[in-house]
C-alpha cells in the first residue's frame, strides 16, 4: 500500500473517530507532533513542582504544609505518566530530558514566573491548574489513546487541586486586610500568565491546525481561553477579588466576557528563555538529574542482577 493510502486511511479513522494506539501505523510526522505536545506537557508537570515547592517550608499551618506536600508529589506523578505515554512513540525517557535540558524541549511559560508570597500557592491552584483542567478534558478525548487516557486520572487530581487553590484564596478574602491585599496582588499577577497558558492566539499558533486536524485538539487556543475566562470571572467575583483587566465586561450579544488584548511581546519573551526563572528552572531540573543519577545506576544494576531477561 502506497505511502498516500496510508496516510489517507489514517486520516479517515481520525474522522470516524477511532483512537490510534502505539501498534497502530500512524504518519511520521503525527508521531512527532503528539512528541512535542506530549513531552511538553510532562515537562511542565515536572518543572511545575518547583515554584511551589518552594513553599513547602514556609507553609503556614501543618495542614497547609500536608495539603502543599500532596499536590507536589501529585504534579511528579502527572508528569511520569505522561512521559510513560510518551516513551510508546519511541522515543526514550532521558532523550525527553535531554531535549528539556539543552533547551530543544519547552514547557509552559507559566512557570517561569516566581512565587513571592503564600497566595500564589493558591492563584497556581485555581487559576494555573484550572487553566490545565479546561485543557486536558478535552485532551481525554483526543486521537491517541495512551494520552487520552493518561487524562483521565490526571483531570481528577487537578480538580481537587483548583479547588484547594481557591479556597485557600477564599480564606485569605475573609482574612485580615493585609490577606485580602496579598491575595488580591496574587490574583493582579498570575491573571494575564494564565491566560497566556492556552498558547498564542489561533491566527499565530503555528500548530493548531494539524493538530485539529488529527483531533489531538479538539478545540482552539482561543475557544479553550475563552472558556477559562467564562468560568473564572463569576468564581472570582463570589469571592471578592478583582480581575486586573480594565476591558473585562460581560457582553450579551455573543454570551460571553470582552477583554483586553493579552501582550504577546511578554509571552514570546518568556518562552525565548527571558522570564523571571528561567534559567533557574532549568538549572534546578539539571542538577536534580545529576544528583539522581547514582540512583538509576543502582536501579538498573539491581534489574540487571536480579531480573536479566
Amino acid at each position: 500500500m502506497s505511502e498516500t493510502q496510508l496516510e489517507q486511511d489514517f486520516q479517515n479513522k481520525i474522522d470516524s473517530g477511532e483512537v490510534i494506539e502505539p501498534k497502530d501505523w500512524m504518519p511520521e510526522r503525527y508521531r512527532k507532533q503528539l512528541i512535542r505536545m506530549m513531552s511538553q506537557h510532562a515537562h511542565s508537570e515536572v518543572v511545575g513542582m518547583l515554584p511551589e515547592g518552594n513553599w513547602i517550608t514556609r507553609a503556614p499551618s501543618l495542614a497547609r504544609k500536608a495539603i502543599l506536600l500532596a499536590k507536589v508529589q501529585d504534579e511528579a506523578g502527572h508528569g511520569l505518566y505522561i512521559y510513560s505515554a510518551t516513551e510508546t512513540l519511541g522515543i526514550d525517557r532521558q532523550e525527553m530530558n535531554n531535549q528539556l535540558h539543552s533547551g530543544k524541549a519547552k514547557y509552559s511559560s507559566i512557570f517561569n514566573y516566581p512565587t513571592l508570597t503564600w497566595a500564589d500557592m493558591g492563584s497556581i491552584g485555581w487559576l494555573v491548574d484550572g487553566a490545565a483542567i479546561v485543557n486536558q478534558t478535552a485532551l481525554a478525548k483526543c486521537s491517541y489513546g495512551p494520552y487520552a487516557r493518561a487524562m483521565v486520572r490526571i483531570c481528577k487530581e487537578e480538580n481537587f487541586h483548583n479547588k484547594q487553590g481557591y479556597q485557600l484564596l477564599a480564606y485569605l478574602m475573609r482574612g485580615t486586610k493585609e490577606q485580602q491585599e496579598m491575595a488580591q496582588e496574587s490574583m493582579n499577577r498570575w491573571w494575564w500568565p494564565s491566560l497566556m497558558m492556552f498558547g498564542p492566539s489561533d491566527t499565530n499558533s503555528p500548530n493548531s491546525g494539524e493538530l485539529m486536524r488529527w483531533k489531538v485538539k479538539l478545540h482552539s487556543n482561543d475557544n479553550l481561553r475563552q472558556r477559562f475566562i467564562d468560568r473564572t470571572v463569576p468564581q472570582a467575583e463570589a469571592i471578592g477579588l478583582t480581575i486586573p483587566d480594565p476591558n473585562l465586561k460581560w457582553n450579551e450579544t455573543t454570551r460571553h466576557y470582552d477583554h483586553s488584548d493579552i501582550d504577546w511581546a511578554e509571552f514570546q519573551n518568556v518562552i525565548a528563555g527571558n522570564g523571571p526563572c528561567n534559567r533557574d528552572r532549568i538549572r534546578a531540573r539539571v542538577k536534580a538529574d545529576s544528583d539522581g543519577l547514582w540512583v538509576r545506576e543502582a536501579a538498573a544494576s539491581y534489574a540487571k542482577k536480579h531480573f536479566p531477561n
